[in-house]
């Protein structure tokens, strides 16, 4: 019963985000655009430079493509359930955090469910989708059952390694009360590296990329598992299967962390 009542307020949180983010219909459609159209002008970039050069360190345009689709889906997903965790700041600076501590719900689910973001989730994943649909055809991809299952387990995996990744900064936030610079270093700054095949990059890139902020088993590896491109033999095989453990063990990780570290909160005051 008490699991029932979880998921059913969660529900009614959920409704009420929704209705709060499309109350004006028209203004709710044209923003979503605009993320789309925002995050598709990098795309359209990145198209021309592949006509003029043909590939990059053995990736064409479409295999490209195929990277993206991942890095914009998972992202269209995540922050449908992690906004709240994406801007935590404003909840503690804002004192709605204090409140959180009064009700009789798990901090961590309040945050959670405070908040999503429609719009980024839209425009995000909508251009995942269509570059996928681009993409997926054109690079050989044969799907079966098999390699349907592997992408829906890879593609969650790819939620969770970055709803980890925003569940520790949030933490951060009851030592350092803002990580706004680390945000951008860690999530931002590395996710515009995660858009382009893990193998150009300097050793030193790498190894943050697959081990420090694991962006690689957001999109990488996983477009391995279907590409299988020759620059991956530099990698152990086993990193193409492992997304959805990475992505458990970096959330329960995270998940430990913010239980010990909500304890140091100290209210702004606000």
């Amino acid at each position: 019963m008490k699991q029932y009542n979880v998921w059913q307020t969660a529900a009614e949180y959920t409704k009420l985000t929704i209705k709060a983010w499309f109350q004006y219909k028209i203004d709710a459609v044209l923003r979503s655009l605009a993320v789309f159209l925002r995050e598709s002008t990098g795309i359209i970039v990145i198209y021309f430079t592949l006509i003029k050069f043909d590939s990059l360190n053995g990736w064409n345009g479409r295999e490209i493509f195929f990277l993206y689709s991942l890095l914009f889906l998972t992202y269209g997903i995540l922050i449908i359930f992690f906004t709240g965790l994406r801007d935590f700041s404003e909840h503690i600076h804002s004192g709605k955090f204090d409140r959180f501590l009064l009700r009789p719900r798990g901090l961590l689910f309040q945050v959670i469910t405070s908040d999503s973001d429609w719009f980024a989730a839209i425009g995000h994943g909508g251009l995942g989708i269509v570059l996928f649909v681009i993409s997926a055809r054109e690079v050989g991809v044969q799907w079966n059952l098999y390699t349907v299952l592997y992408y829906i387990t890879a593609v969650i995996g790819g939620v969770m390694i970055q709803g980890a990744i925003f569940l520790v900064l949030a933490s951060l936030q009851f030592y350092l009360i803002r990580t706004n610079t680390l945000k951008s270093v860690f999530y931002w700054n590395l996710r515009k590296f995660a858009g382009y095949p893990v193998s150009i990059f300097h050793k030193a890139i790498q190894y943050m990329m697959i081990y420090v902020v694991p962006f690689a088993f957001v999109n990488y590896f996983p477009a391995q598992f279907f590409l299988r491109k020759t620059d991956v033999q530099q990698f152990p095989a086993l990193y193409m299967y492992m997304t959805p453990v990475v992505g458990i063990a970096m959330y329960m990780g995270a998940y430990l962390f913010w239980r010990v570290s909500v304890k140091y909160y100290k209210s702004t005051g606000n």
